[in-house]
């Protein structure tokens, strides 16, 4: 009988003992750090007043930390170090680097008034990003609690992407600037349930039918980016509220029929 190594580990990569490893794993970390300097760039290119490549930047911040997490487990490199990483990451790239860009390009015009709607978005960035990370392994990993940063920012950047590419100017937009920033900053830190899209495997056969609406989804895009991603994040964050209301009376009607099931067998 042949015995295992003392160092074995279980198939999914995590010790025995259910924590991560406490490696610094360079495939996944090069992702983050891309991400962090996409989020970087958008900053300094809103700065110089380049509104363009500042809401693009962020956009690539999403992609590269979408694929950082899946690599990650794809090549079993998870560890401690590229989580608290990855977090930090998010903070710059989705919760400071958005503020800054819709300030420099409208909220600037408003005085305090904007300067105060960049904190809020901030620190309710920093807050979903504290949440997340306390509540890792817990609850349906079908759902986020609040609407998830990147797609915070992502409405954020495509406001201005779309404002920008329309010629519009941010002191014009200015009020309708500070209304989704500090809406899109409350959504961040609500109990309201988002689908997280964990469920989906890559790795999993699918219909060719599902293969030519991800074409058609593409080209979509291509066609006006701003425009279509911006509407798009949109509609995410519109979700939010809508799941959560039609769940509440679901489960107010279950309780009424319970209720009425129970009446009529006590009668």
């Amino acid at each position: 009988m042949s015995a295992e190594p003392l160092n074995s580990e279980p198939p999914n990569g995590e010790p025995s003992n259910g924590k991560r490893r406490r490696g610094i794993y360079l495939l996944p970390n090069l992702f983050t750090t891309a991400a962090l300097f996409a989020g970087f760039y958008a900053i300094v290119s809103a700065m110089n007043g380049r509104y363009e490549p500042s809401a693009i930047a962020i956009y690539v911040a999403m992609i590269l930390d979408g694929m950082d997490g899946r690599i990650a487990r794809l090549t079993n490199t998870q560890s401690d170090f590229g989580a608290e990483y990855d977090s930090l990451a998010d903070m710059i790239s989705f919760g400071l680097a958005p503020a800054l860009v819709i300030y420099e390009w409208s909220l600037s015009s408003l005085g305090k008034l904007g300067w105060l709607a960049a904190f809020l978005y901030t620190a309710a960035a920093a807050l979903r990003l504290a949440r997340f990370n306390t509540q890792v392994g817990i609850g349906d990993k079908r759902y986020f609690q609040g609407l998830a940063s990147p797609s915070a920012a992502a409405i954020v950047a495509g406001l201005v992407w779309l404002g920008d590419d329309l010629g519009l100017e941010g002191r014009d937009l200015s009020y309708a600037a500070l209304g989704v920033t500090v809406l899109v900053g409350i959504l961040m830190v609500t109990n309201l349930r988002y689908h997280s899209f964990k469920a989906l495997d890559l790795k999993e056969r699918m219909p060719f039918f599902k293969a030519i609406v991800i074409v058609l989804v593409f080209v979509l895009i291509a066609m006006h980016p701003p425009q279509i991603l911006f509407a798009l994040f949109l509609g995410y964050a519109v979700s939010g509220p809508l799941f959560t209301l039609a769940q509440l009376r679901r489960r107010r009607a279950a309780r009424k029929g319970q209720g009425t099931h129970e009446g009529k067998a006590e009668s």
